[in-house]
Order: structure tokens, then C-alpha cells, then sequence
């Protein structure tokens, strides 16, 4: 028999019942029902043995979520790049930098055959030279075009030759380093690992091959000479190449022309051209570069005129206008002596003379 209010057969089929309405958010489907962790036996099973009402199911194993799993798979893939990159990097690791090995140097006077040619004004001296098309100062040294190399890139290259020149300028145009003996401009473009032979070439130059002074720049007898004309002429180009992965070479060659008139004589004394050539060889590693320094290989200098009996090492003492070289030469060589460079002399020759 029916409750209150329903028909004798019960509710129709299909048609809304109150009681599952008034408990439909109390009933569980399915998914939620298999994952409860207790679970009611049946009453078979409650019947036989004294079976508790209930078990406990084990808990069902849940896969990762995918987002994890993808994550995982990203950590992992770049754990692995990274260790790769480490044992197959394709960066070179920095190259170890060498120290600067010591300046070897060479120095050639240049004996004039007969008087020294002058004139009282200096413009008429270059006039009639082979100096006549030099430029004034720096604007004479040319830089070539430049170009990254394998190793170093273009504004390295353009470091390394612009370096090179400012030591040539610094050593061979500064009024304070030809006459007055001031050499810090000098000293300070040099690497650290020179300093010390260059600190002994000035205290106590010597013609060893290590130690000539006039080997690291030009200086005159400041009681012998001085400028006739404070624009020194020059002519001459550096060159630049990749010694190796670890170092550029820099080399130069350039004439300078000096004029030059007798310490202490008036303004309208007759001057004359001294003339120096220096071919130098640089080296510059990354710590060069950086540092805005230069090791110097090699210097190989001929001047003059100047006397072969004269010592050419501290500085130079020219032959000047209206005089000739002393009488005399270098002295015996000995060459069963070690640690001692040959000493060398040569004649300049009278088309490098102004023909006044």
C-alpha cells in the first residue's frame, strides 16, 4: 500500500518522486562510491565469521597529472643539455697568456761621408731630400686596413694597431722624451713584464742586445743638439697579423727626419736632417689589449749621421751641420766572448743627404 498522497502502485516510472528530489545532493555516483577507502560488506558476508560491518579498501594508485609528468620531462631534458654543453662545449676556453719575453735590440750608426750638409732654414733641407713628401708627426704613419681575423675580433685589431702607433708617437715625436729625458709617457704604454729591462736600459744602457736605450725610442745629447723645427717629418706603415690563437703582431717601419741645429747657437745657424729609421716588432695578447699596453719583440734602429766611434746606446749624439764624423770605429770584437752583442756601423750614404 501506498504512502499518504501516492497512488496504490507507487509513483509512475519517469515521473519526479519528493524523496529523491529532497535527497538528491546527499546521493553519491558511482566514481565516488568505487574510490571510498571503506566499504560495507554484504550481509552474506556479515553472516559468516563475524565479519565487522565494514573494510578498509586499499588506496587506489593515482597516476601523476600530466602537467607534472611534462614538467618532469622538461627539468630532466635540460639537466642533461646542460651536462652535454659542459663536456662538448663549443667555446673555447681563454687561452693562457704568455709573459712578455725581453726586447731584443739592434742599433746601426750611420757614418756620413764628408761634411754634413745645412742651412739656416730647415724647410729648404726637406726641400731637397728624399724626406721632401714626409708627412708632419703622426699624420706620416699609416695604419693599413684592418680586418677581424680567426681569433680576435675587428675592434681588437683596430686596438692593437692604434696602441702601436701611440707607442711610436710617444717614443719618437715628444719634445720631452728627444731633448729633456723624460720617459714615463713611454714607460707607461709598456707591458709590466718590460718595465724592469726598460728601467735598466735608461739607469745603465749597454750594447748587450738587451739594453740600448735608443733600442726603446730617440733621444739626442741634449748638450749637442735641438730641434730646428718642432714638426719632425715621417713616413712609414704598420702592418698587423694573428701570431697565433693567443696574440697579434704588430710590425712597423718608419722614418723620421729630424731638424737639428748645435745646442746653445743662435736661431739663424745652419741646421741639418738626422734621420732615424725603426723597424719594431709588437706583440699584444688579450691582456694587452685590455690594458692599453704593448710588448715590444724587437728593434732594429739605423741613424744618422753619426760617428762609429761614438757609443749610440744611451742616446745620440749627431754629427751636424758643416762637420765630420771622428776617425775610428767600433771597438774589437771579441768572438770567443759571451753575453755580448757584435757591434755594427754603417755608411750613410750621400743620396740620403739634402743636396743643398
Amino acid at each position: 500500500m501506498g504512502g499518504p498522497g501516492e497512488p496504490p502502485e507507487g509513483t509512475p516510472e519517469g515521473a519526479p518522486s519528493g524523496a529523491e528530489d529532497e535527497y538528491r545532493s546527499v546521493v553519491f555516483d558511482e566514481s565516488f562510491v568505487r574510490a571510498a577507502r571503506l566499504q560495507e560488506y554484504s550481509a552474506r558476508e556479515r553472516m559468516t565469521d563475524h565479519t565487522p560491518a565494514v573494510r578498509r579498501r586499499p588506496a587506489l594508485r593515482r597516476g601523476l597529472p600530466r602537467q607534472a609528468l611534462v614538467l618532469f620531462l622538461l627539468i630532466a631534458l635540460a639537466f642533461v643539455t646542460a651536462v652535454y654543453m659542459g663536456v662538448r662545449s663549443p667555446y673555447r676556453a681563454p687561452l693562457a697568456q704568455r709573459p712578455a719575453a725581453p726586447l731584443r735590440t739592434t742599433v746601426i750608426p750611420l757614418a756620413p761621408q764628408g761634411k754634413v750638409p745645412g742651412a739656416a732654414d730647415p724647410a729648404q733641407l726637406y726641400a731637397h731630400s728624399p724626406a721632401k713628401r714626409y708627412l708632419a708627426g703622426a699624420e706620416g704613419i699609416a695604419l693599413p686596413a684592418h680586418r677581424a681575423g680567426a681569433h680576435f675580433s675587428d675592434s681588437q685589431v683596430v686596438a692593437a694597431l692604434s696602441y702601436a702607433r701611440e707607442y711610436l708617437v710617444a717614443s719618437s715625436l715628444d719634445p720631452a722624451v728627444l731633448l729633456a729625458g723624460r720617459y714615463d709617457g713611454v714607460r707607461s704604454l709598456l707591458d709590466a713584464d718590460q718595465l724592469k729591462q726598460f728601467d735598466r736600459s735608461v739607469g745603465h744602457p749597454a750594447a748587450d742586445g738587451r739594453h740600448a736605450l735608443t733600442g726603446w725610442l730617440v733621444h739626442f745629447a741634449p748638450d749637442r743638439a735641438r730641434l730646428a723645427d718642432p714638426q719632425v717629418r715621417a713616413q712609414g706603415a704598420l702592418q698587423v697579423r694573428e701570431a697565433d690563437a693567443a696574440a697579434l703582431e704588430v710590425s712597423a717601419d718608419v722614418t723620421f727626419v729630424y731638424a737639428l741645429r748645435q745646442a746653445g747657437s743662435a736661431a739663424h745657424a745652419p741646421a741639418s736632417l738626422f734621420t732615424v729609421r725603426r723597424e719594431l716588432q709588437f706583440r699584444f695578447d688579450r691582456d694587452d689589449l685590455r690594458r692599453h699596453q704593448v710588448q715590444l719583440v724587437s728593434s732594429t734602429v739605423q741613424a744618422g749621421p753619426l760617428s762609429c766611434a761614438e757609443d749610440a746606446t744611451a742616446h745620440f749624439d749627431p754629427v751636424l751641420a758643416g762637420q765630420t764624423a771622428k776617425a775610428g770605429g767600433p771597438a774589437g770584437t771579441n768572438p770567443y766572448a759571451q753575453g755580448g752583442a757584435t757591434p755594427v756601423c754603417g755608411t750613410l750614404s750621400p743620396a740620403a743627404q739634402p743636396q743643398v
